[in-house]
């Protein structure tokens, strides 16, 4: 299991009726694919700048696999943030599509005119378990990446601390990226609100 795809089944899992915005979650599954890829050692921090490692073989998962061939290879490297951006862009209906892919999820058909298919779901599975039961250890990575995107669950208290500096730098960097996305749909409802405003006055 990788901690994008624990992240994935948690959000879903315990997430119901508080939606999470698509792009929050996309940027800390971005997060979570550049932490695992640091706990494989396929890639280290110079600072905040991502650097590859040649010689580490590719991940077996598919997604990891995909992550780790799109480091930037050569200097001057990627920093922290460019790669959440970049990576992070549908990140999450990628990794959503992986789960369906393999089982993880099902689609409930509705009738109507015609059958169409429904959100999708996750099924029970040993992936969905084990995604539970790092959850309810308070894995500190995880939780970390859980509340950035606004999912505490049944938690009360505060989230774990993160021991390695180089973890706790893209966690960080994830909380940062998803409040200036914040604030980049504040300014966009604004700006859609002025512009309503101005065509009901009849300009």
């Amino acid at each position: 299991m990788t901690t994008p795809r624990d992240l994935l089944i948690v959000t879903m899992d315990t997430a119901a009726g508080h939606p999470v915005e698509k792009g929050d979650l996309s940027l800390a599954l971005a997060g979570a694919e550049l932490i695992d890829l640091l706990g494989t050692r396929a890639v280290r921090l110079d600072g905040v700048l991502i650097v590859p490692d040649d010689d580490r073989p590719a991940p077996a998962d598919r997604l990891m696999a995909e992550a780790a061939s799109s480091v930037v290879q050569d200097e001057p490297y990627e920093s922290v943030t460019d790669w959440l951006w970049r990576r992070g862009r549908g990140l999450s209906a990628v990794h959503e599509a992986a789960l369906e892919e393999e089982g993880l999820l099902a689609r409930q058909r509705r009738r109507g005119l015609s059958f169409t298919a429904g959100a999708p779901e996750l099924v029970e599975s040993p992936a969905r378990r084990r995604a539970v039961d790092r959850w309810k250890s308070e894995d500190p990575v995880l939780a970390n990446l859980a509340e950035t995107v606004g999912v505490r669950g049944d938690r009360t208290g505060d989230t774990p601390d993160v021991a390695d500096d180089a973890v706790a730098t893209v966690l960080a960097a994830v909380s940062d990226a998803v409040v200036e996305l914040a604030s980049v749909r504040q300014r966009r409802a604004i700006d859609e609100a002025a512009f309503d405003n101005i065509w009901r006055g009849g300009v």
